[in-house]
């Protein structure tokens, strides 16, 4: 498979693809048209800041499967369109947290201290201290907005050095807030009333971008410092321009911006101007949240591991994907396995339309979070019924597009198993439901179809044959199957539990089996349905 890099990153995951077998092509700061032109040659883009990953790029990937962000920001990337195509987008959230932690604390302390301006006024032989006298962090307040994982390091160092450390989040908890020992707002406008310094860290979104803007800054306390590592935008720079010259705010420390320069061109070739670099008390850098040597080793190697699994089928913590524990993806997959599975088998042997699909999760399952199981499941199912490319990303879009309406519950109480999934299918004139167990974590079984007891473990070619509970029937079966060459590698029967004369065989064979020999089978005398499924 191939994969193309488009912007800068650490060589160490570049190379990590190419010794698992990847042919990884690097075209940096390669144009919007070009990537047009090359896209469709390849399996999986990579790209930082720069590189825009929009709805035209992403049509013309149609062997596309994953889009890899070497950061955590993603606002570059068309989320919706890649979710609708099929395309998982994946980031590396941890990789560059404490590099942006680190940075924002810099900032704080260049702002209180004036280091920058102090630095350059050194250079041009002027020591005159009295012009960068500073204010201490001890005793301030310290407003951070957004206390995820970068928010949550800036605030307990701050926190250390002594500042009354205040937050807004609308999904901080009452754990968190305990946790860093700080106070919680129930507003962003609680916070910037209090605020000596204000640091943002929360992503780019349609909410939050000019979230701190004209109305926000006059309600800010005079001579309040900002702070921005997260993302351009999310701090109006006009309004944060206009309330510099009035005084409101004494000074400003911003490493994003609303439109970005060219990183890579030398001064005498630079045509960027923006309004906020005329100003002394504003400390502007070239988005060096997450440039250290450090964070561009592990959002490399991150986005490389990450990128492999998607192209090998493995289930992965991406963005347009319902959120998972890292610490459960080991331990979730063979819950996955069988979901998928019990969504292959009712197309397969019924060929009807489902308007419904009710998924029970039951016994230790309840306690989990199975939105990936119920992904799993759509997934088995669309497969067998789609031509569309279906994954883990877009099977609840297009079960949606499909009027197919997709009902989750769970109960605790199991008396048989420790763990179950039950899938109900339902069409126009009935439902028929399966079910299947894993023991001992990784055994997969599947122990209902239709009302059929069983304890079978699937295999990759399976032949499912209804019939009346007579004698012989067994042996006529295995002597045409023995007849065709075909290999029985497990068998199992039972008795429909309604006790109708009817029964169901689950037979494993070793190969393909072929129409000719399931027509074949429905000839034999007592034989009702005959039916291929492929797990």
């Amino acid at each position: 498979m191939r994969v193309i890099v488009t912007d800068k990153m650490a060589e160490d995951g570049i190379v990590y693809l190419r010794e698992k077998g990847f042919d990884v092509d690097t075209k940096f700061g390669v144009s919007n048209d070009e990537l047009l032109d090359i896209i469709e040659n390849y399996d999986a883009l990579i790209v930082r800041s720069a590189t825009k990953v929009t709805a035209e790029v992403i049509a013309r990937g149609k062997n596309l499967k994953v889009v890899g962000r070497a950061g955590n920001g993603t606002d570059n990337i068309d989320i919706q369109e890649c979710t609708r195509m099929g395309i998982a987008v994946v980031n590396t959230p941890f990789g560059n947290t404490k590099a942006a932690a680190e940075l924002t604390i810099g900032m704080i302390f260049s702002l209180f201290r004036n280091i920058p301006q102090a630095y350059m006024a050194g250079k041009n032989s002027d020591f005159r201290r009295n012009n960068f006298v500073g204010a201490e962090l001890n005793g301030k307040t310290a407003g951070v907005i957004g206390m995820g994982r970068i928010g949550s390091i800036v605030a307990s160092s701050l926190k250390s050095l002594g500042m009354k450390v205040i937050a807004y989040d609308p999904f901080i908890t009452d754990e968190i807030v305990a946790k860093y020992g700080i106070e919680k707002c129930d507003t962003l406008e609680d916070l910037l009333t209090q605020s000596d310094v204000i640091t943002v860290h929360i992503p780019k979104t349609a909410d939050s971008n000019g979230l701190i803007g004209e109305k926000e800054f006059k309600l800010c306390k005079r001579g309040v410092r900002i702070v921005n590592v997260a993302r351009g935008g999310i701090i109006n720079e006009k309004a944060l321009y206009n309330a510099i010259k009035e005084g409101i705010v004494q000074g400003a420390a911003i490493d994003v911006l609303e439109k970005e320069p060219n990183f890579n061109k030398k001064p005498d070739e630079q045509d960027y101007t923006n309004p906020l670099l005329e100003l002394d008390n504003v400390i502007i850098t070239p988005h060096l949240g997450a440039s250290t040597e450090e964070a561009s080793y592990n959002v490399s190697i991150e986005v490389a591991k990450l990128v492999e699994a998607v192209l090998n089928g493995e289930i992965v913590t991406a963005v347009n994907m319902p959120p998972m524990k890292i610490t459960d993806m080991e331990n979730i997959k063979p819950y996955a396995q069988l979901a998928e599975m019990l969504g292959k088998i009712f197309y397969q042997t019924e060929k009807e339309t489902v308007e419904k699909i009710e998924i029970i999760y039951s016994g230790d399952l309840a306690e989990k979070e199975t939105n990936v199981l119920t992904l799993s499941v759509l997934k088995g199912f669309l497969d067998t019924t789609s031509t569309d490319k279906i994954n883990y990303v877009n099977a609840q879009l297009i079960a949606k597009t499909k009027g197919i309406q997709v009902v989750e519950s769970k109960n605790s109480t199991l008396d048989k198993y420790t763990n179950l999934i039950t899938v109900n299918y339902t069409t126009k004139l009935k439902t028929l439901s399966v079910s299947g167990t894993v023991f001992a974590k990784e055994e997969i079984r599947i122990v209902d179809f239709y009302g059929y007891l069983l304890d079978f473990e699937p295999s990759p070619h399976v032949i499912i044959i209804q019939n009346t509970d007579q004698p012989g029937i067994i042996g006529r079966i295995g002597t045409l199957l023995g007849a065709r060459n075909i290999n029985i590698g497990a068998m199992q029967w039972s008795r429909n539990r309604k006790r109708d004369n009817k029964a169901v065989a689950f037979v494993s064979v070793d190969s393909i089996v072929g129409d000719d020999v399931l027509e074949s089978l429905r000839k034999i005398k007592g034989v009702l349905k005959v039916s291929k499924v492929n797990f």
